[in-house]
């Protein structure tokens, strides 16, 4: 295990020939939280959410997405506003706040539910890291600026419904596979 941002771990398996298995996986929880969500996931339990993926749906039932410099892509990649959900932080809250800081919007104050999630988190990339991610549904509206942190380099931009063929069939920045799929349901 090394100390940072992210923790490589090396877990070790029975196989069921008696053999033993190593497995390398990336993962941002300390070692003990780790531990626990793998026995949790062993037990069959729900995971606890990481991190969120947020689908903001404009007034006009636009759909809002960003274009972010992703470092380990050394490009910009299209997405849906995300972030990672700060200890103790409530999800709706984490929404709320990682619109506000990517994009300047915010969840509707004239709806009474501005939030669906999807019954249960998701995992990111499976063979390589534990993250559980939450995809969030959300009714949205302009509140101001964007609050990007220094070094996230993010142009939010809207794309109405009716052009969401065009846009997958016509795009050539790189995009992630969340969006692609999102994208696809609509």
């Amino acid at each position: 295990v090394s100390p940072g941002w992210l923790n490589k771990d090396v877990l070790t398996y029975d196989m069921p020939d008696g053999s033993k298995y190593r497995y390398e996986s990336i993962s941002r929880k300390s070692p003990e939280h780790y531990r626990e969500e793998l026995e949790r996931n062993a037990r069959g339990l729900p995971p606890a959410s990481d991190a969120v993926c947020i689908v903001p749906i404009l007034p006009d039932e636009s759909l809002l997405l960003i274009k972010e410099f992703r470092y380990p892509l050394n490009s910009y990649c299209i997405a849906f506003p995300a972030g990672l959900i700060e200890p103790g932080e409530d999800l709706v809250a984490c929404v709320d706040r990682e619109l506000r800081e990517e994009t300047g919007y915010r969840l509707r104050t004239d709806v009474d539910e501005p939030v669906r999630l999807l019954p249960q988190a998701g995992f990111s990339s499976t063979g390589l890291t534990d993250e559980a991610i939450q995809i969030v549904f959300a009714q949205v509206e302009k509140a101001g600026d964007a609050q990007p942190e220094e070094s996230e380099l993010i142009r939010p931009f809207q794309l109405p419904l009716g052009d969401v063929r065009r846009f997958l069939d016509e795009n050539t920045t790189l995009i992630g596979t969340r969006a692609q799929l999102i994208l696809e349901i609509f």
